[in-house]
């Protein structure tokens, strides 16, 4: 198999590969400057550099960490390169760089998060010089604070003219590493350098009142890690491209948003209708929830020692549900109460019937135990509704 990848790379014609990766290189505009932390500061005071937490990661570095930073800088230890893209308006946007950058403006007391102005950073668990432990930036003698502002760091600039999918790639490459965050928290960083119309579509029907009720039982914690707009993906994303999805969920959620969300050539995307299928599918959930009496817990997983699902979200339930749900969408009338009093009882039924548990937990992410899912109730909902 080897072998034949190799001769088939012999195949290719030198001149046609050569110009295709020239094209790419000259589709990408840089620029390399040194700034000073002072500098920096400056431009973020003034909104000439913008520090945007749906675009960057968020601030998660421990106070030591930064403490640590502000050490390096002052003991003139090299730092990397912080990356930036020039917008049209010629403001610099962060796309990585934000830990050490944040790290410097919240020791000069100059941090905001969510339009709030930060406590100033004291020092703390500085190894090297641990005399600087226990400072603030106003404690510093001033030959060190002027130090500290002239320290320079080298900022990599994606000018304006570059193609937007070649800066998304390359942001997507600086962030792979580092603090670990969820996979919807990276796609919202990451796919506004294609386009933000689906990842704010995506982020206004999560809020929506319906569905933000059905799916209320998931964790504090993922609601944080954005699990919440990751439910509305899988949605469009199974509903629409599914014969695609073979077993890697994240891959496959990533690679339907950057379809859609692609500048150049979007895959179709009819956001009136789209909006439209969505809130019926989970107008329709919340009156068949309410009328079972078990609240938000209609994704729920059950006990079969107890009549009701549990406070626990199961994913293979929403899959299940939401997807079956979809093959009697038209033929279906939330305020029609005798379809909605059979599509509960399907509901109820297929949470304790091991032909639908059988194809969910553990290592049930194939594309057939999807399908197997989805199939269960889609039958089920069918024959509730003829």
């Amino acid at each position: 198999m080897a072998r034949r990848k190799a001769n088939q790379t012999m195949l290719l014609d030198p001149d046609q590969l050569i110009t295709s990766v020239d094209s790419k290189v000259n589709a990408v505009r840089t620029q390399s400057i040194d700034f000073s932390f002072n500098e920096l500061a400056d431009m973020y005071n003034d909104q000439e550099l913008i520090i945007d937490p749906e675009f960057q990661r968020m601030f998660r570095w421990p106070e030591g960490s930064q403490a640590r930073f502000i050490e390096s800088l002052l003991l003139e230890l090299p730092v990397p390169p912080i990356f930036l893209i020039e917008r049209e308006d010629r403001v610099y946007e962060l796309i990585d760089g934000l830990q050490r950058i944040s790290s410097y403006l919240n020791f000069r007391g100059q941090l905001k998060i969510d339009g709030k102005l930060q406590p100033p950073l004291v020092l703390a668990d500085c190894d090297i010089v641990k005399e600087l432990n226990g400072l603030t930036y106003q404690d510093l003698p001033r030959a060190m604070e002027i130090k500290l502002k002239r320290s320079y760091i080298r900022a990599e600039i994606l000018r304006k003219e570059s193609d937007p999918r070649l800066r998304y790639y390359m942001f997507k490459r600086l962030n792979t590493g580092g603090e670990t965050l969820e996979a919807q928290e990276v796609r919202n960083a990451t796919i506004r350098l294609l386009s933000n119309d689906f990842n704010s579509f995506i982020s206004q029907l999560s809020k929506g009142i319906d569905f933000a009720y059905c799916i209320d039982i998931i964790s504090y914690n993922q609601k944080k890690q954005k699990f919440d707009q990751e439910l509305v993906l899988r949605f469009f994303s199974y509903k629409n491209d599914g014969a695609r999805y073979r077993h890697d969920v994240a891959n496959f959620l990533t690679d339907y948003m950057e379809a859609v969300s692609d500048p150049v050539d979007p895959t179709e995307f009819d956001y009136n209708q789209e909006r439209a299928v969505f809130e019926k599918t989970f107008r329709i959930l919340r009156v068949v929830s309410d009328h079972l009496g078990i609240d938000s817990k209609i994704f729920g997983t059950v006990d079969q020692r107890y009549p009701e699902p549990r406070s626990q979200f199961s994913v293979y339930h929403y899959e299940g549900i939401v997807l079956g749900l979809q093959q009697v969408l038209d033929k279906t009338d939330p305020e029609d109460a005798a379809q909605v009093e059979r599509l509960g009882q399907a509901v109820m039924r297929g949470k304790f019937d091991r032909k639908f548990l059988d194809h969910c937990g553990g290592g049930k992410n194939s594309r057939n135990e999807l399908n197997a899912r989805v199939k269960y109730f889609s039958d089920a909902f069918r024959a509730a509704i003829s």
